[in-house]
């Protein structure tokens, strides 16, 4: 009987042994990809125009939108965590923006990021170009690349509590 009860506990800690061993792998391939970095969403769009005052006055008239000095933001919550808040900034550029260069396209498209460090790291190693160095601002950090068409890409791993805050400072409005 002694000899049952030993058998049967050796057993369940080696089955335990494993069952840990497989879930602390399947824990690390998850952690692996937040250390290299990923886009977790769009962050913004980036397009020139001729009038940027009146294509926002445009699209507060006909489509709502809540516009402000910078063009208006899109507040969502997140898939993870429905409490946490995350935006979108919609903005028109004046046609003659240097902002976009070296691309020579009249977009942008900004990728929100996690693991920024990690991702640019990543890029520079596939010869990914990249075009400056990462800015950190209150609101987040950012930097630009350009794709495989010479598409400027901003990326960015947002702050959105201070997003929020700084929304709420100079009285922007969001599109829920």
């Amino acid at each position: 009987m002694r000899t049952k009860k030993i058998t049967v506990l050796i057993l369940l800690i080696t089955i335990s042994f494993f069952s840990g061993f497989a879930f602390k792998t399947m824990l690390m391939k998850q952690d692996a990809t937040l250390e290299t970095g990923k886009v977790t969403g769009i962050g913004g769009i980036f397009f020139k125009c001729k009038d940027p005052k009146k294509v926002k006055e445009w699209y507060k008239t006909h489509l709502g939108f809540e516009v402000n000095a910078y063009g208006a933001v899109f507040e969502w919550r997140q898939g993870a965590d429905s409490t946490q808040k995350g935006f979108t900034q919609w903005s028109p550029f004046n046609e003659k923006t240097k902002y976009f260069e070296p691309s020579t396209k009249d977009f942008m498209i900004n990728y929100r990021v996690e693991n920024l460090e990690n991702l640019i790291d990543k890029l520079r190693s596939d010869s990914v170009t990249i075009l400056d160095t990462i800015e950190t601002v209150s609101y987040g950090k950012f930097v630009h690349i350009l794709d495989i068409e010479g598409n400027k890409i901003e990326l960015w791993e947002p702050n959105d509590i201070e997003f929020d805050k700084l929304g709420k400072e100079i009285g922007a409005k969001t599109i829920k």
